[in-house]
């Protein structure tokens, strides 16, 4: 299976301009969207996916970007799982990297797809092994599937993408939204000059603050309280670790969502000067394939 060269150059494209729209997206500041009341009436913020396809569907339909003219959807970590080729261990994961680029390119301004660890394992090279399967090796794998001799012209402007993507987007009620938070940030700190600037390789590779905040699993109230603190933030919505029942609260200043599963979440927040509580942001978080439906308006939802 090889693609043509019309499916070829309409990926690269893709991806060049979607990067291109990421580096000048109006809302960006350093490597962080910022979005104000101004901005637009809400945000639908979703977590991992791991090429769950199904789930990716549901969140468009849900987001209704159309419909919505003044909605912005926030996307993480879709890399890395999912179905492989027929007769082939090569994951297809890649298919839904190139959808997240066509939809920036479609959505320029109200489309957010921040950096995860996956791609930025797949950015650096920096190598996931889990259930003894090599995952970036089945991603190239899957890619090679698909493009043939023309894979490596594609994987250069797939890994431009990510290397534009932002770590995080900061919402007003002093809400950040990134994929997860740095381990032992009460005893380490954290740099969060990484936000207010272009991004460093120093930055990505592990031990690097952003690295850190992409890979961490330290969900004391302590280190929550620690970041918060060198970030200027009160809440977090993160994505990152598997939640059984879609989303869960480790402690008072984070909401974690995942979207991977059968039982998936994602939150609707308006676009508001109003401080948020934990309790505010929760009152806003739904089902993916729950039987409630948001309406157009966050204010309007229910939970």
């Amino acid at each position: 299976m090889s693609a043509s060269a019309e499916t070829v150059q309409q990926a690269i494209s893709t991806f060049q301009e979607a990067t291109a729209l990421n580096l000048r997206c109006p809302h960006r500041h350093g490597s962080v969207v910022i979005l104000s009341p101004a901005d637009g009436q809400d945000v639908m913020i979703t977590a991992d996916l791991h090429g769950n396809r199904r789930n990716f569907q549901r969140i468009l339909e849900l987001a209704a970007l159309d419909e919505s003219p003044r909605r912005h959807l926030i996307m993480q970590e879709v890399c890395h799982g999912g179905p492989t080729y027929p007769d082939s261990v090569g994951c297809m994961s890649h298919l839904m990297l190139e959808d997240v680029a066509r939809l920036k390119v479609q959505y320029a301004e109200r489309f957010h797809f921040l950096l995860s660890n996956h791609e930025l394992a797949e950015l650096t090279d920096f190598p996931i092994l889990k259930s003894k399967r090599m995952l970036n090796l089945m991603f190239r794998c899957g890619m090679q599937e698909m493009y043939g001799d023309q894979v490596d012209s594609v994987r250069e402007a797939a890994v431009a993408f990510l290397d534009s993507l932002p770590v995080a987007v900061r919402l007003p009620g002093h809400v950040l939204v990134c994929h997860s938070l740095p381990a032992q940030t009460d005893e380490r700190g954290f740099d969060a000059g990484v936000f207010a600037r272009p991004l460093a390789r120093r930055d990505l590779v592990e031990g690097g603050d952003v690295f850190r905040l992409t890979w961490g699993r330290d969900y004391r109230q302590a280190n929550a309280d620690a970041f918060a603190e060198a970030t200027g933030d009160a809440l977090f919505i993160t994505g990152h670790e598997p939640c059984p029942l879609g989303h869960q609260t480790p402690n008072s200043r984070q909401v974690i969502l995942d979207c991977c599963n059968e039982i998936a979440s994602y939150a609707l927040l308006p676009l508001s000067d109003q401080p948020l509580t934990q309790a505010d942001v929760l009152s806003h978080v739904h089902s993916l394939h729950g039987p409630a439906a948001h309406s157009n308006s966050a204010n309007g939802a229910a939970r």
